[in-house]
């Protein structure tokens, strides 16, 4: 008999956000009032990404910053309801960041963002006892994305390959990978098992347009390459497996946020417990679904 697939213990490290997301309920009226649906919640490409995986099945432990502020302490109860593990870096007189996400009428958001207290995480939160063989790292790529951040991002890297753990990156977005430039990102993060991005981040790191393009350009970066579509699914490429692609259900999109940090730590959980890469795509690609039909990442629990 087999023996069974240890839990995967996960340590991530990235933001913790207030999401705020507007939905115009019709023609946005310039200098007036817009009825809009408006939802708070929850939110942060890390924070989201270490609930999903502690609802595939991971043990995870989330390093972050939060400010001293309502927001602050209502984002570590909520996260802290999830099962996640949370070692909060609670920076004084600061603001916790907070994200307003405008979604259009396909579902599609854009981001105007206040990181707030998430540029105060620093390498002093990167407790070494995290840092063990047999461990998985996963760095947001938000935190190499900014100067201030990067330092703490580069870091675990280090401590993490030092500690024998294998290691994963969401490049996280296009504008900001554009901004630092593809090839300064793509040599921090070369060698690392995983990389999951979406087309438009993966067309921002290679250059290339079409999806297979993109993913046979970030391959050599990688042991194992991810690259979301959307409603058009998924592409996989690593060892003994070239290319696979996987659809995605056809569903109802409300709004998009949180999709994509949905479909990762899903995918990431399942991979790390011995799912095949199929097996792994399906099971991200149901979790993004869900998030999907409807407005926020997550609902404050």
């Amino acid at each position: 008999m087999a023996s069974p697939v240890q839990r995967p213990v996960v340590v991530i490290i990235g933001d913790v956000m207030v999401d705020v997301v507007v939905v115009p309920l019709g023609p946005f009226n310039r200098g007036s009032d817009t009825p809009s649906r408006v939802v708070i919640s929850p939110g942060g490409s890390a924070a989201n990404q270490a609930v999903a995986l502690a609802a595939a099945g991971a043990e995870v432990h989330l390093v972050a910053a939060v400010g001293d502020d309502e927001f602050g302490r209502a984002a570590a109860g909520a996260l802290a309801a999830t099962g996640a593990q949370v070692h909060l870096q609670v920076c004084r007189g600061q603001r916790t960041g907070v994200v307003v996400a405008l979604i259009d009428a396909s579902g599609e958001r854009s981001m105007l963002t206040d990181r707030g207290a998430n540029l105060g995480l620093g390498t002093d939160a990167l407790d070494p006892v995290l840092f063990v063989a047999g461990r998985h790292l996963h760095l947001s790529g938000y935190e190499l994305l900014d100067e201030a951040t990067r330092p703490v991002g580069l870091a675990a890297l280090q401590l993490a390959a030092a500690a024998g753990m294998t290691r994963s990156v969401d490049p996280c977005s296009a504008g900001p990978l554009a901004a630092v430039g593809p090839a300064a990102f793509l040599s921090w993060t070369k060698g690392i098992e995983w990389c999951c991005a979406n087309l438009d981040e993966g067309r921002a790191l290679t250059g290339a347009i079409g999806p297979d393009d993109v993913l046979a350009a970030l391959r050599p970066h990688y042991r194992e390459v991810v690259v979301t579509l959307g409603a058009e699914g998924a592409l996989l490429s690593g060892p003994g497996t070239d290319r696979l692609h996987c659809s995605a259900d056809e569903v109802e999109v409300a709004d998009t946020t949180g999709a994509g940090d949905a479909f990762t730590g899903t995918f990431l959980a399942r991979r790390l417990s011995g799912d095949r890469p199929e097996q792994a795509l399906r099971a991200g690609l149901a979790a993004a679904a869900r998030v999907v039909a409807e407005p926020g990442a997550r609902s404050w629990r």
